[in-house]
Parts: C-alpha cells; sequence; structure tokens
C-alpha cells in the first residue's frame, strides 16, 4: 500500500463503520443484518470490515458501549461537585438531549438489541447504567432533598426513556427546539409529585376461565420471546413449554412468523378494546387521562404488548407487518389528536414527540424490573405519563 493509499483512509474508519452498522442494526434488528450487508453499505470488502473488528457482535458492542461512553462524559462534566446545583443537573439533562437528538440510533440498539451482546458486555452495561443512574439520583435529590432515595430513582430513569424515546419514531423538528423539548419533558418528570400509598386505588381482579390449546401455545411463546428474543426460542422449545411435541405446535400455527402476527393483533385488540372505553369521557382531557391510564393497565397485564414491541424487526410477511404497523400508528394517533385538543397552542410534531415519551416510559419501565416490582407502579407510572403529557 502506498503512502497516498495510507493518507487516503479516513482516520476515524472504524467509527464510521460502527455508524453504518448501528444504522442498520436499527432498521432490520440485529439478526437481520450481516457482514457483507454491512461491507456492501460502506462500500468496503468483507475482509477490509474484519480488520477493524472481529465479529458482528464486536461492532454492536462498540456502538453500545461508546454510546455509554458519552453519557458518562455527559455525566462527569455536568456534575462535577460533590454536591450537584440545579443548574449542573438542566446542564446534564441539556448534553443527554443534544446527544439523544443527534444519536437517535444508539438508545435504539440499547434498548431492543442488548440481548445479542455477550454476556459480560451485558453486565458491563449494567454496572455503568448502575452508576448514571446513581449520579442522577444524587443530583436528583440535591434539588428535591425531601424525595425518598427509591422514588427520585424511579423518576431518574423515567427520565432517561424521555432521552431513549427518540428512538422508537422517526419524527422531528428544528435539533435545537428537539433537545429543548426533551429537556422540558424529562424536567416534568424529575418534578413529578407520586402518589402517595393512600390515594392508590386497588388494580381490578381477572378472573379467567381455563385457556384453550391454541391460547396456551400462545402464551408460552408470548413468554418465551419475552425472555429470550424470537430468534433464540425454536417452535420445539414453544411446545415444551405448552407441554405438547414441538410438530404439534403446527397444528395451531403454521410458523413462529405466524405466532408473532397473532401475538401482535391480540395486543392490537386489547390496546382498542382498552381505549373505546377510555374514549367513552365527558371531554378531551378526561379522555387523555383514561386513555393513559388504559395503557398502563394493558401494558402492565399483558405481556403480549411488550412483545409485539418488537415485531418490525421479525421477518414475517409485507402484509402483516404492514397491517400492524398501521394499527400501531393509528393507536398513537389517537393519543396525538388528544393531546392536541387538549394543549392547542403545541405544535403538531411536539405533539407527536410527547407521546411518544410518554408510551416509551410506559413500555421501559414496565421491563425494568428494578422499578416494575414497586407496590404502588401502576399508579405512579400513570401519574408520570398524565405529567408528560400534562393533563396530571
Amino acid at each position: 500500500m502506498t503512502d497516498v493509499e495510507r493518507s487516503s483512509r479516513p482516520r476515524d474508519r472504524k467509527a464510521q463503520l460502527a455508524a453504518v452498522a448501528a444504522e442498520l442494526f436499527r432498521a432490520r434488528g440485529f439478526p437481520g443484518v450481516s457482514i457483507k450487508d454491512i461491507a456492501d453499505a460502506a462500500g468496503v470488502t468483507g475482509p477490509a470490515l474484519y480488520r477493524h473488528f472481529a465479529d458482528k457482535q464486536a461492532i454492536l458492542a462498540y456502538v453500545v458501549l461508546s454510546g455509554f461512553d458519552d453519557l458518562e462524559e455527559a455525566t462527569a462534566s455536568a456534575l462535577s461537585d460533590s454536591v450537584p446545583t440545579s443548574d449542573q443537573l438542566e446542564s446534564l439533562l441539556s448534553r443527554l438531549a443534544t446527544q439523544a437528538v443527534e444519536r437517535r440510533e444508539i438508545a435504539a440498539l440499547w434498548r431492543w438489541e442488548g440481548r445479542h451482546l455477550p454476556k459480560e458486555d451485558q453486565r458491563e452495561i449494567a454496572r455503568r447504567s448502575a452508576l448514571a443512574l446513581a449520579a442522577w439520583s444524587k443530583a436528583l435529590l440535591a434539588r428535591r432533598p425531601d424525595l425518598p432515595a427509591e422514588d427520585a430513582e424511579l423518576l431518574c430513569w423515567a427520565a432517561l426513556s424521555v432521552f431513549g424515546s427518540v428512538s422508537v419514531h422517526h419524527t422531528s423538528v428544528a435539533r435545537r427546539r428537539f433537545a429543548q423539548l426533551l429537556v422540558e419533558l424529562a424536567l416534568d418528570v424529575l418534578n413529578a409529585t407520586l402518589p402517595s400509598p393512600s390515594s392508590v386505588p386497588e388494580p381490578p381482579s381477572l378472573r379467567l376461565g381455563t385457556p384453550s390449546r391454541r391460547e396456551q401455545v400462545l402464551a408460552e411463546a408470548t413468554a418465551l420471546f419475552a425472555h429470550r428474543g424470537f430468534h433464540d426460542v425454536s417452535m420445539e422449545d414453544i411446545g415444551a413449554a405448552a407441554g405438547i411435541a414441538g410438530p404439534s405446535v403446527y397444528r395451531h400455527f403454521p410458523s413462529k412468523a405466524a405466532l408473532m402476527v397473532a401475538i401482535g393483533h391480540r395486543a392490537a385488540d386489547r390496546l382498542a378494546l382498552a381505549a373505546e372505553r377510555a374514549l367513552q369521557a365527558p371531554d378531551e382531557r378526561s379522555a387523555l387521562q383514561r386513555l393513559a391510564a388504559s395503557y398502563v393497565h394493558t401494558i402492565l397485564h399483558t405481556p403480549e404488548l411488550l412483545v409485539s414491541f418488537s415485531a418490525d424487526r421479525v421477518t414475517m410477511p409485507d402484509r402483516d407487518k404492514a397491517d400492524l404497523l398501521r394499527v400501531q400508528r393509528d393507536y398513537v394517533a389517537q393519543w396525538v389528536t388528544l393531546l392536541s385538543a387538549v394543549r392547542p397552542s403545541l405544535p403538531a410534531r411536539e405533539a407527536k414527540i410527547t407521546v411518544h415519551a410518554a408510551l416509551t416510559i410506559a413500555n421501559d419501565l414496565a421491563r425494568t424490573r428494578r422499578v416494575a416490582s414497586r407496590p404502588h407502579f401502576e399508579a405512579e407510572l400513570t401519574t408520570l405519563l398524565h405529567t408528560v403529557l400534562g393533563v396530571s
């Protein structure tokens, strides 16, 4: 290789290749992207890619961990004092918001593709997340000294989800305003007043009859997909969990993709039913409040809902995928319509960003065992959604 060829090669080639891979992972899901796909998109050969990364997992790890590097740098820079001030907390939020807007793919990969990382990298992410959350909680407690420590942690998790929400949609506004809006929403969360235990109603009890064999298969598939991911579960695994031979599963569902389609439609049906009841309200504000409460209740009691969020990363017929995507968009549109009616001064794009922030808080915290085990979590989560939407 000549000196000219060496000098023409970008110094940050590794980061550039990782950025190309990150966009592909976000669009198709980690299992749906090959090394060849990444090399082709980057305009390099496979061997050239392997000079920088040992395998596809190494690329994913590089992208996700570099995102944590940025997060830690922002945290250390903003919260430099032993007792952080309110100004420092807001400086941190501003930095995190800017990073979220400029690198939307990082949050998506961390939230949905982290399970594909080696166990040691997963443990490293968990460790670094805990340290960051501890620093943020300390800063929040300096701002709100009467807040219980466990409540501060819950609010910090929710604020993190506000920034992560940019990964689930493509709506955008001017970068500066986008970051400012995220800061405003995060501050609303951090300043939220959680309901006292005495004001929390008892959740309704659900009494169900004996499910059919098809329902048993669907329930077991849902649990396995939630725990291990779609691609790491076989039809034999599902049959064993349901107490039948693997081939017998095909009597009910012709493929894993068909199972995922059924899960997606089941989740959509339950959301639609809950929304129909919620919308029977005297005004738009009450309807939006009820809609948020119905979503929280449904997501906490309907495992299909969390699993269905990964349906766009599953290989299934285009018609089914498009149909599920349309249903999801129509559901979000209901929220946006109500929010725009309640807050007419809020621009349409900002209303949509706000709705996605609220939904992402529910989706993320429902999957975060550390906070989801709180005794009054459903009421607290509903309060957080009302706060973000501005209808508390």
